[in-house]
């Protein structure tokens, strides 16, 4: 299956022939065409010979990566957990060619109009009506950042009178985790990122209001990543609804997942001071906070989506950083770079790029936790001695 529609950028890593693929990897003619067929390998009609293919030499090292940890049934295990192959199958959303989709529609077309209350329906069959989930108030401590509030919050949901566990309930629940965010109580009528706007002070801003639905939806769901995974895990065990968005609240807190937002954030406001080198690392992974994914070599596509709305391009200042940064390092910024941006250009409340990711990251892990129930089996791992 010939990708002739691959981007502009993408063409450049089309430059192997079949014999080329087949003599670095020892794979006949007839596997390759195989992987063609399957999606592992990709390929593209010869510029110069329509009866020719040429192929990805990206998808070339996957293979010889594969081959050189050998295909043991235990080794094989072992890489789907570092950034390997699927061990889920799911049908919420596909990541390719740099790209991603929530159930075959691409997401960042969807983020054009959509709202979060949108793409909850689309995921996962959500019907979220503001006045009818008659959201309480929720009292926050003073001190807490947004994020702290919807973890108290969804830990006082596992602890208290259950309120049903179907997707009336996981509903109430997603925009609990928005009112617990934004601070405020519940209006009855304005969509989540009216709510967000409002309560941080960004609604009188021009645009902010649609940033806000932007990022949400972007950040709706990304695959089988540590969040969702933990979701998965506690929906298989058959944990409750706030049980298993709690686990996805845990695991998002983690500094190599959503943590990474306010790590980022710090390291913006100390280069706009002119404290430190953009491309300093300050822990000494070589990589600034906030960039790099090994997901898209070529650009977070959810990343340059927000910094085109934020007007963050050619010579504005962030897009000059992210450019120098890139440059020094081969990488480029990440979805944590595009919220900790989106929290400075509008002023939002410390810690509200990651609280963004969480009350987008719900309609997600909604999803999954039902895709994971309706499988009816329990995520439980072998462990190999070693």
């Amino acid at each position: 299956m010939k990708n002739n529609d691959a981007p502009l950028n993408e063409t450049a890593f089309f430059t192997l022939s079949a014999q080329d693929v087949c003599a670095a990897t020892g794979i006949s003619r007839a596997t390759l065409y195989a992987y063609v067929s399957r999606g592992i390998v990709r390929a593209i009609a010869h510029p110069g010979d329509g009866r020719k293919s040429l192929y990805d030499r990206r998808d070339m090292r996957k293979i010889l990566a594969g081959k050189k940890r050998g295909r043991s049934r235990q080794s094989v295990a072992a890489s789907t957990i570092d950034w390997g192959e699927p061990i889920l199958v799911s049908k919420i959303t596909r990541i390719a060619d740099g790209q991603f989709y929530y159930r075959g529609k691409d997401a960042v077309v969807l983020s054009d109009a959509m709202t979060l209350e949108d793409v909850a329906r689309h995921l996962a069959g959500l019907r979220i009506d503001a006045d009818r989930c008659g959201a309480p108030d929720f009292a926050p401590a003073d001190h807490a950042t947004p994020f702290d509030r919807m973890i108290a919050m969804m830990a006082g949901q596992v602890t208290g009178p259950t309120a049903g566990d179907g997707r009336p309930a996981a509903a109430k629940l997603m925009r609990l985790a928005a009112l617990a965010a934004a601070g405020i109580g519940d209006d009855g009528e304005s969509p989540i990122h009216v709510i967000l706007a409002r309560a941080w002070g960004a609604k009188s801003r021009s645009g902010a209001p649609e940033l806000l639905r932007r990022a949400l939806v972007l950040c709706a769901d990304h695959e089988l990543n540590a969040s969702a995974y933990a979701v998965r895990v506690a929906a298989s065990a058959g944990a409750s609804l706030p049980a298993s968005l709690l686990a996805g609240l845990a695991t998002l807190s983690g500094t190599r997942h959503g943590g990474l937002t306010p790590r980022c954030r710090k390291w913006m406001d100390q280069v706009a001071k002119g404290k430190i080198d953009p491309a300093f690392d300050p822990v000494g992974n070589n990589v600034p906070p906030g960039f790099g994914h090994p997901l898209y070599p070529d650009g977070d596509p959810r990343t340059r989506a927000i910094m085109q709305s934020c007007g963050q391009t050619g010579d504005a200042f962030w897009a000059k950083i992210a450019d120098q940064v890139g440059q020094a390092t081969g990488q480029h910024p990440s979805l944590d770079f595009g919220l900790a941006l989106l929290e400075r250009e509008l002023d939002l409340p410390k810690g509200a790029g990651l609280a963004i990711f969480a009350v987008g990251r719900m309609a997600g892990w909604i999803a999954h936790l039902f895709e994971q129930r309706q499988s009816g089996k329990i995520i439980r791992p072998r462990a190999a001695n070693g």
